[in-house]
């Protein structure tokens, strides 16, 4: 069945962790011609075609779900003749139904799934008092990524024909509910630099008309804490309620799940 010369990188990555494990398993993939598609700060409606490529889609869990944001910018593919390595990166919780959500989503996209894993990165609200899967991916989980590639590509080349790929989940799928609107916010250690400006994926930040402050839209804000995590001066903070709960119920290691 292998005719593709090229791998084809599709991720949203507010804090990075998705696209860290989308590379490494392009690295495993070891095509000559990659290319990349980000999409997280991407609000553009423009439909991208990906023709005669193996492309890996890469995305976060919220609440069991494919982060809604992630969703809605990925209907924007369209696969032709695209086998798919399917992921999704959760914070150590679970991921619960995304993955299935994922792989249903690519096939209404024209994707052919050939492979699909659930990684863990650090959750968004993890800080170093309350760490949460604290600096995931690590070595150990980009070597198995890369594993996974390299796994994935020999399917590809084996298989005359891809069968329905089995992932664990459950249809309907969980329901998302609607949380009380938050944001994080700025402490007085603020200087303005707008690096939280430039990271936000629904560009909910601002500097100020008058350029004495960050303003957020509250109503904008997914709560993915990429604002947090590159402030330089740690300004930036969301005191959010579920962090303790997270850090102490979800402490144990987990390990990637891959599905061939």
């Amino acid at each position: 069945m292998n005719t593709y010369t090229t791998t084809q990188l599709v991720f949203f990555s507010p804090t990075h962790t998705s696209a860290k494990i989308a590379r490494a398993v392009g690295e495993g993939i070891g095509m000559g011609r990659r290319i990349e598609t980000d999409l997280t700060l991407d609000e553009d409606l423009t439909p991208i075609e990906i023709r005669d490529a193996l492309t890996v889609i890469a995305v976060p869990v919220y609440g069991g779900r494919v982060a809604p944001v992630a969703l809605q910018r990925l209907k924007r593919l369209r696969g032709i003749n695209a086998p798919a390595i399917l992921i999704t990166v959760y914070g150590n919780r679970d991921y619960e139904d995304a993955l299935l959500e994922l792989r249903d989503t690519a096939v209404e996209l024209g994707f052919m799934p050939l492979s699909a894993a659930a990684f863990i990165g650090e959750h968004s609200y993890s800080t170093p008092a309350r760490p949460i899967a604290a600096g995931r991916p690590d070595a150990s989980d980009l070597q198995k990524a890369e594993c996974f590639g390299q796994d994935s590509w020999k399917k590809l080349c084996e298989v005359s024909s891809l069968p329905e790929l089995f992932v664990k989940g459950n249809t309907p799928y969980k329901e998302l509910k609607a949380g009380q609107p938050a944001c994080p916010v700025c402490t007085e250690n603020c200087f303005v630099c707008g690096e939280c400006v430039e990271v936000c994926p629904t560009h909910a930040i601002r500097v100020s008309e008058d350029g004495s402050r960050i303003e957020t839209d509250v109503n904008r804000c997914i709560k993915c804490c990429a604002c947090v995590k590159v402030c330089p001066n740690e300004a930036r903070i969301f005191d959010n309620p579920f962090a303790a709960i997270l850090h102490e119920r979800f402490n144990v290691r987990r390990e990637p799940e891959l599905f061939l």
